[in-house]
């Protein structure tokens, strides 16, 4: 992470053949702003479901954070290989590696945590195993700390050829779904739960990362109509596959008679791999459709009647079905963008402001609700909500427009 004075520095490193991508920036700025709507929305019970995050399928709250993968994977590409030419292979991984250990101290900082007990008896009572299990599943592992090591799993592959970066984006996928069978799907969804897939989930946040590499390589080589349609069968096939994958939760439908004797658990005994019993009773559905998933963005039925499992499509399990859902959704958002601003020089200077300095955004959004929250109880009414978030996007923008007048701008 650095503070950059010279605007001029972060428009040439986001250039193909002296031209900005416009859309790379609307882009960003559009995530940042769905980040700052769903973040402040989601504690109101007056606030759509769509908005908030549910664990068991994929809402528009859950598209945010993928598009921040994509986005980081598109400039990581872009930008990195130039480092490397310009001072070498050397300098330039050990100035990356700094800059995202950098990253991950400023998610240590940032995402605090409530004191674990308030006495030194209290504290060595629970010891290293009560108190890190918390900070590594959830407290730690956020956006920022994704994102700092997805970006270092990336890193060395990130200059390579396309064939190879398809291999490592699927071989952690694989490696994915082998340690959640392993243990950690049941692990990041038991107390204390996990965000955007614990510790492991870069592995799974790899897909769309790699999807923003693989889009670069397209705008950089060829831009027109050949472009258009590669990004949107790349987007649709990648859609396709995700929903395809969240399929395979219809395995863990509890049959009508054995309601009763369900567990209590919310978590199937078997999330990943379905056992002989789940896939002869799946194989006697009366029709085709039984074995379909609900489309995304559709709430699915509940515990009682379907277990969790790997294959929904889950922000906090990081499964591969979600990520590789919003992967294709992102490829498909950016080519509008594309179109919209590369093509036809749509502008907003609202989303500009945000993109240029995404990382400034992020920290001051939540200096900033936890100056307004407190005074909007979580049951108000709509209207009264619509003005708080009013409020936080003024002077969350307000701050973020501030450092761009005066040219300071925190990346990476």
């Amino acid at each position: 992470m650095s503070a950059s004075f010279d605007s001029s520095s972060a428009v040439a490193e986001k250039t193909v053949g002296g031209t900005r991508i416009l859309s790379l920036d609307q882009f960003r700025g559009y995530t940042v702003a769905g980040m700052l709507l769903v973040n402040f929305l989601a504690s109101f019970s007056i606030s759509p479901t769509a908005l908030k995050h549910h664990h068991d399928y994929c809402s528009f709250a859950d598209t945010i954070m993928p598009q921040f993968l994509f986005a980081v994977g598109f400039a990581f590409r872009l930008t990195f290989g130039r480092r490397v030419k310009r001072d070498g292979a050397t300098a330039a991984n050990l100035r990356m590696v700094r800059r995202l250990l950098g990253l991950m101290l400023v998610s240590v900082v940032i995402y605090n945590i409530s004191p674990p007990a308030t006495t030194w008896a209290g504290l060595t009572a629970l010891g290293p195993s009560g108190i890190l299990p918390e900070l590594v599943k959830r407290v730690w592992f956020q956006t920022l700390m994704h994102i700092a090591v997805t970006s270092l799993w990336l890193l060395p592959v990130i200059t390579a050829s396309a064939k190879v970066r398809l291999a490592w984006m699927t071989g952690s996928a694989v490696l994915h779904v082998l340690l959640s069978y392993g243990f950690n799907y049941e692990w990041v969804n038991t107390s204390p739960n996990g965000i955007d897939g614990g510790p492991l989930g870069f592995l799974a946040w790899s897909v769309p990362a790699m999807m923003g590499t693989f889009t670069c390589d397209a705008i950089m080589a060829a831009p027109g109509g050949a472009l258009r349609m590669r990004l949107a069968s790349w987007g649709l096939c990648l859609m396709m596959l995700g929903y395809l994958m969240s399929c395979g939760t219809r395995f863990y439908d509890v049959p009508h008679p054995s309601y009763a004797a369900a567990s209590d658990s919310k978590l199937a005994s078997d999330p990943v791999l379905p056992s002989s019993q789940r896939v002869q009773l799946w194989l006697q559905a009366g029709h085709w459709s039984e074995w379909l998933a609900e489309p995304p963005f559709v709430a699915p039925p509940n515990q009682e009647s379907r277990k969790w499992n790997y294959w929904m499509m889950s922000q906090r399990g990081s499964t591969l079905s979600y990520t590789t859902f919003c992967a294709g959704l992102s490829v498909l958002l950016y080519l509008l963008f594309y179109i919209a601003c590369d093509q036809f020089r749509f502008h907003s200077s609202f989303l500009a402001t945000f993109g240029t300095n995404a990382l400034a955004a992020y920290v001051l959004h939540e200096m900033v609700g936890m100056a307004v929250k407190p005074f909007i109880p979580k049951d108000s009414p709509g209207w009264y909500v619509a003005s708080g978030l009013l409020v936080f996007f003024v002077i969350t923008w307000a701050f973020v427009r501030s450092l761009e007048k005066q040219k300071i701008f925190i990346r990476l």
